[in-house]
């Protein structure tokens, strides 16, 4: 646990059995801190997938290809970047 000063506050509702099951489960320590540890390693578990992925060395390669290879040209992407928009001045007149 940090030692960084706590200044924000999160309420939560329980039933009395979920209150009791924390409080048998914190043990000798708060409530308070083994609900903040808790969450916040199933956070970092939740979020991991978000943040890293991993790729066996086939996919590293396919991967890095995709990354290097140009840009496929879009004809009609290129056409609607193109025209004038309702926004442009010369278009309104």
């Amino acid at each position: 646990m940090t030692t960084k000063t706590r200044s924000e506050k999160l309420d939560l509702r329980l039933t009395p059995a979920a209150k009791q099951k924390l409080y048998r489960a914190a043990a000798h320590r708060s409530v308070s801190d083994f609900v903040l540890e808790s969450a916040l390693a199933q956070a970092d578990e939740t979020l991991a997938d978000r943040q890293h992925f991993g790729l066996d060395a086939e996919q590293w390669t396919a991967f890095m290809a995709a990354l290097d290879a140009p840009p496929r040209r879009h004809e009609r992407m290129e056409r609607l970047l193109n025209e004038l928009s309702i926004f442009d001045e010369s278009a309104s007149s």
